[in-house]
């Protein structure tokens, strides 16, 4: 079942190549079809263009399918092409002629939108409460190992002494960068695209206010064309702040294997924590750092993808779009999974005392040698060459 279908049937091969895996992508956007659909249907009995009854019915049904959805039963048939379509075909065999009006004054267009922003606001918000979670996490690492020093680097060379607290503090001072890209890319998605249509508006009396305020959203794309125009515009602003959040974990994961290595010794890790290897029995190896930082690479490269999917179309709808779910979609798990990982880590950290107590780093002070002898009078350039 197809919504456009009329007599003809399309060719096998051009089904499956145009379908691709929209099916198994459009389930995470089911409960948000259901919500859609629930506002929409809503707005068009307060317009006359459904009756009460009908309302009621219909109303009944999309929270039983709701219901189905969040209980794990729902499915998108064979030969059913996509979630609208499933959920519409279950309307009709279920109270029948009723089913078949939910769509007036609506598109796929505006309805997968609608969809994508509901889902993205989802996204975005587990995205939150997880940083805020890694941020407090690191705020109170950084408070217990303010007095553990360690050695900085420059250059990969050691330079001036630090500590784990700045270290700690240095990766939540980022994540608020990180958080306030997230929560601006949430602004951008929490506006209304239903009521759009196919891009172009309806000449029913559509209250698009309605299905605002109905939905939670802030505001609404006021114009009907640019809420088709802002899909990929909207899915590039997501994943750069996705990207700006893997920046950070990247970064820590590279510095967490580095701090693991034998030769600098900083940090450790239970053994459950660890892997080892099949022929060298001593070995700790660091792979959850590791695809930490590897599946932060690829999170790095999301804005490009989007942006090599969508950079080239003209205004209006194109079947290139639906490209994007299968790049995005995986994305929120990958970057949940790395959170989850890297708070697991870090809860088990195990930091060496007396680091800079190893004569390898006795030089690490020299900067405060010179500091003395310019508080003592000296001039610094003159410090800076006695000491050096």
């Amino acid at each position: 079942m197809k919504l456009w279908q009329k007599e003809t049937s399309t060719n096998n091969q051009v089904e499956i190549f145009t379908i691709g895996q929209d099916r198994e992508m459009d389930l995470f956007l089911a409960e948000f079809d259901v919500l859609g659909s629930l506002a929409h249907t809503q707005m068009l009995e307060s317009i006359g263009l459904l009756d009460k009854i009908d309302l009621l019915a219909i109303q009944k049904e999309l929270k039983n399918i709701y219901k189905e959805i969040q209980d794990g039963k729902f499915i998108i048939e064979d030969g059913i092409e996509d979630v609208h379509s499933q959920i519409e075909m279950l309307l009709t065999q279920r109270i029948g002629e009723a089913g078949k009006k939910i769509h007036s004054g609506r598109s796929r267009n505006d309805q997968v939108l609608v969809d994508l922003k509901l889902f993205f606001r989802s996204q975005i918000q587990e995205m939150v409460t997880s940083v805020d979670e890694l941020f407090k996490l690191l705020i109170q690492l950084a408070e217990e190992h303010k007095s553990k020093l360690m050695p900085g680097y420059t250059h990969l060379q050691i330079a001036m002494p630090s500590s784990f607290g700045l270290w700690f503090g240095a990766y939540a001072e980022s994540l608020i960068d990180d958080l306030e890209v997230l929560l601006a890319s949430y602004k951008i998605c929490n506006k209304n695209p239903l009521g759009s249509a196919a891009g172009y508006g309806s000449s029913f009396p559509l209250n698009r206010t309605l299905t605002t305020q109905l939905l939670g959203f802030e505001n609404l794309n006021y114009n009907v064309v640019y809420a088709q125009m802002g899909r990929g515009k909207t899915e590039r602003i997501l994943s750069q702040a996705m990207s700006s959040i893997a920046i950070t974990l990247n970064k820590m994961a590279m510095d967490a294997c580095l701090f693991m290595n034998q030769n600098f010794g900083f940090i450790s890790f239970p053994d459950e924590l660890t892997t080892g290897s099949s022929i060298m029995p001593h070995k700790k190896n660091p792979d959850v750092w590791e695809l930490i930082r590897g599946r932060t690479n690829q999170l790095q490269a999301l804005p490009n993808q989007i942006m090599m999917l969508t950079t080239n179309l003209p205004s209006g709808y194109h079947r290139d779009m639906q490209l994007q779910k299968e790049t995005l979609f995986p994305a929120f798990q990958s970057l949940m999974a790395c959170l989850d990982m890297t708070k697991l880590m870090l809860k088990n950290i195990k930091i060496k005392d007396k680091i800079l107590d190893d004569p390898k780093y006795k030089y690490i002070f020299s900067v405060e040698e010179v500091n003395k002898l310019v508080l003592a009078g000296t001039p610094f350039r003159e410090a800076y060459k006695k000491v050096g």
